[in-house]
């Protein structure tokens, strides 16, 4: 054998006894795959990294995030089985609550629980309702948000009154950011939000809520939670709901904690989300 077809056969074997043995290895473990709505962070790719390089090395498999514009979006990748988990508002959990379970639920300021907002410029004075932005033009998250469309919706047909016959013109903005940065920028007069975006927000960037005015607060309500499908096996949601419980037991989870804004996580219960399902039942929203 000349010297150049040694060194190749060499060559060759190396590399062969350097790659891993399929048969050693098994498959590749699927993903572990989490829908989201747009994040509001400013630097929302980084932060996503981080906490998906947290949860697959306490998990043991891999996550990937998986980023919607929409809750009807993440809802129907729910249902086709193309979403294990995810973060999901209270309204489109309590209307598909037979195909989900409830996973973890966020604290925010100690308690599973926020309010709706009903923002207005600060320059708009005479505002104390809803009802006194008639012939405003009026923003809405998302059309299945419970803070940002189901609650102001609720407020309007207690009222005998719509977003129709009230307001001059409204839209939606499809996330509770946008929905703060139109009214401060006079893109909207008024606006609904989840409370918990705002008081967020207000850390972040106080120029942009500074120039919004906080008109009322609703009752509390039970937190956006996180859920899982209902047929995702058992074992690995039991695994995946300790993992969120115990992030605020190390250090690494409670940077991601404070990052959103967030104390930790409890299981919760679907008894939270009741009050949320009667004003769904009340209000059309087709």
């Amino acid at each position: 054998m000349d010297r150049r077809r040694f060194l190749a056969g060499l060559a060759s074997g190396a590399a062969a006894a350097a790659l891993p043995s399929t048969a050693a290895s098994g498959p590749p473990v699927e993903p572990i795959r989490i829908g989201l709505t747009p994040v509001f962070l400013d630097d929302q790719a980084a932060f996503l990294n981080r906490w998906r390089n947290y949860l697959s090395a306490r998990i043991g498999s891999p996550v990937v995030f998986v980023q919607r514009a929409s809750y009807r979006e993440i809802s129907e990748q729910m249902h086709i089985r193309q979403l294990d988990i995810a973060w999901m508002c209270g309204y489109p959990y309590v209307m598909d609550h037979s195909r989900l379970h409830l996973l973890a639920v966020p604290l925010h300021l100690g308690r599973p629980a926020y309010h709706s907002y009903l923002i207005t410029r600060d320059d708009i004075a005479d505002i104390a309702d809803i009802g006194d932005l008639a012939g405003k033009v009026f923003a809405f998250s998302d059309p299945n948000s419970f803070s940002g469309s189901l609650y102001p919706r609720f407020l309007l047909h207690q009222s005998g009154l719509s977003a129709d016959t009230l307001f001059r013109r409204s839209f939606f903005t499809w996330s509770h950011r946008k929905v703060i940065e139109a009214v401060a920028s006079g893109l909207a007069d008024g606006g609904a939000v989840a409370g918990y975006v705002w008081e967020t927000l207000s850390k972040l960037h106080p120029e942009i809520t500074g120039r919004t005015r906080v008109v009322s607060r609703s009752p509390s309500y039970g937190f956006p939670p996180f859920v899982a499908r209902a047929d995702l096996d058992p074992a690995l949601t039991d695994k995946v709901r300790a993992v969120f419980l115990g992030m605020r037991d190390d250090g690494a989870g409670m940077r991601l904690l404070e990052t959103l804004n967030l104390d930790g996580f409890v299981p919760g219960t679907p008894e939270m989300y009741a009050t949320i399902a009667v004003m769904a039942n009340q209000v059309d929203l087709s």
